[in-house]
This record gives C-alpha cells, sequence and structure tokens, in this order.
C-alpha cells in the first residue's frame, strides 16, 4: 500500500513512528510494511485494523485499485469484490487517480 505524506503524518500525530509502518522503496515511494503476510496494522489476534479510524487513504478507496495493466479496477483479491458497484468504482476510482498523482509529486519532492 503506497502512502502519502499526509497518511504519514496522521499515523506520526498518533504515536506511531514512521520507521516502525513505512519504509521507502528504491524510487523513493513511501509504502506500507507488512509483518508476516499482514499490514503492520492488522490484529491478528482480533482480525481487523487496529488503526481503522486512521487508516491510509488507499485503505479508505479500496477495494477499488489502479492497475498498470488495466487502469481503475476492483481488486480481484477482495473477498467483498461483488459488493462494489459500478458507481462506486467510478467514484473511487478518481478519488484513487488523484491520491496516485499526489504521491507521485509527493515522491519527485524526496
Amino acid at each position: 500500500m503506497l502512502l502519502s505524506n499526509s497518511d504519514i503524518e496522521r499515523l506520526e500525530r498518533a504515536g506511531y513512528p514512521d520507521k516502525k509502518f513505512a519504509y521507502f522503496d528504491e524510487q523513493k515511494y513511501a509504502k506500507l510494511r507488512n509483518l508476516k503476510g499482514h499490514c503492520f496494522f492488522y490484529d491478528n489476534k482480533k482480525h481487523r485494523c487496529k488503526i481503522y479510524n486512521l487508516r491510509p487513504e488507499g485503505c479508505l478507496i479500496y477495494p477499488v485499485i489502479y492497475s498498470e495493466e488495466d487502469g481503475v479496477i476492483v481488486d480481484d483479491l477482495c473477498p467483498e469484490k461483488k459488493t462494489v458497484s459500478e458507481e462506486e468504482r467510478e467514484k473511487k476510482g478518481k478519488r484513487v487517480t488523484k491520491l496516485l498523482e499526489r504521491i507521485d509529486r509527493e515522491t519527485e519532492n524526496r
């Protein structure tokens, strides 16, 4: 999951050091860490997100994602993919496109 600067800042204000939950790839994109195949913030015992109300914007938009090959799609890996209407896919598709443009600009400035 890509992270925007505002995602990182919001989580840091909540007391999470960015070095714990995020890393920067070779192209300087900020990404959410995974631990043992799950998101850093996933609570394995309770089977839910530990930071649901603070979750990154990409999590809010999910399961609508951007695919390099297909453009804006609903993630096939999501068990709830069939619940996403075409209207919701279009609406969230605009949000995911704007988010990725913002993240690209932020990455260029790192």
